[in-house]
């Protein structure tokens, strides 16, 4: 079994790969006797990035993500192949500092809040690269990062997040400077980056390949452009570097005394009055512009109630005792899905409509189910289950199989007859009598549709 993992990833180094020929030991002998000859060097080294056991959770990760291809089309799937065929040229590429990443392959996303965000897909063999180099890292940086920033980091959430907020406005810092930065991981620079990197990791060879993935560029439309800002999103490596750069934010906050919550680009600052949130406002702006050449958006960007801001899709009821709301904007966006994956011209059953709405349903749930207003999940379950009943009706079409189904489901003759022959529209009836006697909470249950205010329960 041993021989057998060792073959099918080829990911091994010295006795723990006794097939490797000579050759192929003669790089790493030579990269470890100059490293032992080279002065004590700060950070993470290279030997730590291609170390077997790093790759082999590195590679773990990478198929766990799954994800799309990158410009040279090779899957996920196909990536254990590869690196049993070339996993030694390119661990001897890494090590002597030669190997170089390939241009991402560029593609839009439409963003919830509207818009499109671009996003830089590498190749597979870059991810797995990527991901190596970013557990080493991590490792590394993580516990010197501030205790108030959430954003990808192991042991920490959104929820933390947001719970984090709401303290700080329950002792009294009752408004918020929410500062939004324009095009972050569009807009960082890469010398401003490095230098920060080169503070933490003094091996060469490292700061060599991240400034390769920097600037390696983006496929778009058969043509690669090159990229001489910005940290693209898509690759492992991307939210640590972001978070090392905000960490400057982060420190130059803390030093000057604020309460303040971040979560990858997305800050909010604490204080206790209009005036004095105005003034860090404009101070921080300064500090962004300065040092780190970077721009807050000022159409985004607000001081004001948290009531009327939101933070990672949460907003905050005022009063002395504020409770987690679930954003405006997010309950728009839940309805606006509910609606897309409802759709009463689709051609499919209701029970096939409830198992697709379901997962969508329960990954919601899991996270938006931390606000504390109960009231609105219930009145989410109402409006989830009148459009289903709205959904049904519109299905039976007919006048007669109107009648024949709600006198089926135990409704009484002359109700039936009543409902069945009603001028009214679906969405109507779906909240009257009839049809939620012929198809009440626990049918929608049967069919496999929790709750969301109570999701143990139908």
């Amino acid at each position: 079994m041993r021989q057998k993992n060792q073959i099918e990833l080829n990911l091994g180094t010295g006795a723990e790969s006794e097939a490797r020929s000579a050759a192929a030991r003669e790089p790493e002998a030579r990269a470890a006797k100059a490293c032992l000859e080279r002065p004590a060097v700060a950070g993470p080294s290279m030997e730590d990035v291609v170390e077997r056991e790093n790759l082999k959770t590195a590679l773990a990760q990478v198929k766990r993500n799954k994800g799309a291809a990158g410009i040279d089309g090779m899957s996920v799937d196909d990536l254990p192949d590869y690196l049993k065929e070339c996993w030694p040229a390119i661990r001897a590429q890494l090590l002597d500092g030669t190997y170089k990443p390939q241009p991402v392959r560029r593609v839009e996303i439409p963003k919830a809040s509207g818009g499109m965000r671009l996003l830089g897909i590498p190749t597979v063999l870059d991810r797995l690269i990527q991901q190596a180099v970013m557990q080493v890292l991590q490792a590394d940086w993580d516990p010197t990062f501030s205790e108030t920033s959430f954003g990808f980091r192991p042991k920490h959430s959104a929820h933390q997040a947001v719970e984090r907020a709401q303290a700080y406005i329950a002792s009294g810092y009752a408004v918020v400077v929410d500062i939004d930065l324009e095009k972050f991981f569009d807009r960082v620079n890469h010398d401003v980056l490095m230098g920060l990197v080169a503070k933490r990791v003094a091996d060469k060879r490292i700061l060599k390949l991240i400034r390769g993935f920097l600037t390696a560029g983006a496929m778009e439309g058969g043509l690669v452009s090159p990229t001489e800002e910005g940290t693209p999103q898509g690759g492992p490596l991307s939210p640590l570097l972001s978070n090392l750069m905000l960490d400057v934010l982060d420190k130059e906050l803390e030093k000057r005394g604020h309460r303040f919550v971040r979560y990858a680009d997305d800050c909010n600052i604490y204080v206790r009055s209009q005036r004095a949130g105005e003034r860090v406002m404009a101070g921080i702006e300064r500090f962004l512009a300065k040092r780190l050449r970077l721009r807050v958006n000022k159409a985004k960007s607000a001081v004001a109630k948290p009531s009327v801001r939101k933070f990672l899709g949460f907003s905050f009821t005022s009063g002395s005792e504020p409770r987690r709301c679930i954003a405006p904007q997010a309950l728009a966006r839940f309805k606006a899905k509910v609606r897309e994956l409802t759709r009463r011209t689709c051609g499919r059953s209701l029970a096939q409509i409830v198992k697709e709405l379901s997962v969508y349903l329960t990954g919601w749930r899991g996270y938006f189910g931390f606000c504390q207003t109960p009231s609105v999940l219930r009145a989410l379950d109402e409006w989830l289950r009148r459009r289903l009943r709205a959904i049904a009706w519109k299905q039976w079409k007919r006048g007669n199989t109107r009648f024949a189904e709600l006198r089926r489901r135990g409704v009484g003759r002359d109700l039936a007859a009543q409902t069945a022959g009603s001028p009214h529209g679906p969405w109507r009836l779906g909240n009257s009598p009839a049809p939620k006697m012929a198809m009440p909470n626990r049918f929608f249950g049967s069919l496999g549709l929790r709750s969301l205010a109570n999701p143990a329960t139908a």
